[in-house]
């Protein structure tokens, strides 16, 4: 099959690309990219007035099958990832069965190649069952296809048995993933230690709990040199730790959400939505504001969503007995469009950088650019669309978003993986 794209504002900083051109698509592959291309018969879509992307990929996604298919499957989620523009997700091992071995990967991603809207990377787990007594079978889930190791949900809790997980990864080069949390100090907190734990009259989790394990899963990557990716990072002192750890040469990557950045412990008022109960918590407007300069001066590596859902009786219950997390696949890509890009903070090339090169280079997994010869994986945006976020306007099967009722600007509008179009004008395509 043949696809011409026509009149598109192209962005591609790895490519030199930043122009209105023409892509021509054929069997997949991006043929050529130019002015007044032609082709003999095919498909033409006109997509003057917006912007052109190699495809994003969201690298800290959890789709809930095996086990949690009430809240999400690989189906809706990949259907909420196309919608939010994404050409490929990375799905986190916490499922039940938890994947843990070769088995749990191969169902994966037998069923993301019969019911995805995306591409479906699979993480493995660090740990059997993520219970941090036994190393998973790493070496038979890197054969399988796993792209990275990580016990996700959770913190693995011993050095030692860290260390030995990083040891096992560095013999494949595939980075481990570290949730960094130390159960012993957080406790049962239920939000940031701090002004708002008093105020809310909860359990505090303070930053002290994350960043005890940043500082120590960098010094096991000092020591096996095996990558290390600081999953979900929220605090200014993590942050800095990171980039200290970069600076010294270690190979140390880190990823930030758009509710890390975009909101913090205010947002959770006397309603006690729990929307906004995520793990780790929203921190201080001081922490958000650092997490918005690392993604300014390159020291955040990748954004991400930790799309969380639940189904809305586990929502609906006390702060306190409500599961952590929040949906984000529909409205990432608008968020930092509206919060980053249309306030001049950071540029498109940027926004490449965070979503798509840099994910995939992490993950080990194939670059798409838009470049004669690279797969035809890309995204289509509208920055001039504006939309309110409503549980009605989201395909994901959970609504518990902490963004509903946020005005956006700007959504994604047509996606194409390998050269078919799995969003065509807003629309899923069946």
């Amino acid at each position: 099959m043949a696809l011409l794209l026509k009149n598109a504002h192209c962005i591609d900083p790895q490519a030199g690309l930043d122009e209105v051109c023409e892509i021509l698509i054929r069997d997949g592959k991006i043929v050529e990219v130019g002015h007044n291309l032609t082709m003999e018969k095919g498909v033409e879509r006109d997509l003057g007035g917006k912007i052109v992307l190699p495809g994003l990929v969201d690298m800290h996604v959890h789709l809930r099958e095996p086990g949690f298919e009430q809240k999400e499957d690989i189906a809706s989620g990949t259907r909420a990832a196309a919608k939010g523009g994404f050409t490929a997700v990375c799905a986190m091992p916490n499922t039940l069965p938890v994947i843990d071995n070769a088995v749990g990967v191969e169902y994966v991603k037998a069923r993301a190649a019969a019911v995805g809207k995306c591409r479906v990377h699979v993480a493995g787990a660090c740990t059997q069952g993520l219970k941090g007594e036994t190393l998973a079978e790493m070496g038979d889930m890197f054969n399988h296809g796993a792209v990275a190791f990580t016990d996700d949900g959770r913190g693995v809790q011993g050095a030692g048995m860290m260390r030995r997980v990083m040891d096992y990864a560095s013999q494949f080069g595939v980075t481990v993933m570290a949730h960094c949390q130390d159960d012993d100090l957080v406790g049962e907190g239920q939000v940031n230690e701090g002004v708002a734990s008093t105020r809310l009259g909860m359990l505090g989790w303070p930053a002290e709990g994350e960043e005890l394990e940043i500082a120590r899963d960098i010094a096991l990557c000092r020591l096996t040199g095996c990558p290390l990716h600081i999953q979900h990072v929220t605090t200014a002192r993590g942050l800095d730790m990171v980039r200290a750890a970069k600076a010294e040469g270690l190979s140390v990557t880190c990823e930030v959400t758009p509710h890390h950045l975009f909101l913090t412990e205010e947002a959770i008022g006397d309603d006690y939505n729990t929307s906004l109960k995520v793990n780790p918590p929203l921190r201080t407007a001081a922490d958000a504001e650092a997490l918005v300069a690392g993604v300014m001066d390159g020291t955040v590596d990748a954004i991400v969503t930790d799309h969380a859902p639940h189904t809305d009786w586990e929502k609906d219950r006390e702060f306190e007995l409500a599961p952590f997390g929040m949906i984000g696949l529909e409205t990432s890509l608008s968020l930092v469009y509206t919060n980053l890009v249309a306030t001049g903070k950071i540029g498109w090339d940027r926004v490449v950088e965070l979503m798509s090169v840099r994910p995939n280079q992490i993950l080990n997994v194939d670059t798409v650019s838009i470049a004669p010869g690279s797969t035809a994986d890309l995204t289509v945006f509208d920055p001039s669309v504006e939309w309110e976020v409503t549980r009605e306007a989201l395909t994901s099967k959970s609504g518990n978003s902490g963004f509903l009722g946020a005005r956006l600007t700007g959504r994604a509008t047509d996606v194409y993986v390998g050269g078919y179009a799995t969003l065509e004008d807003g629309v899923i395509c069946e």
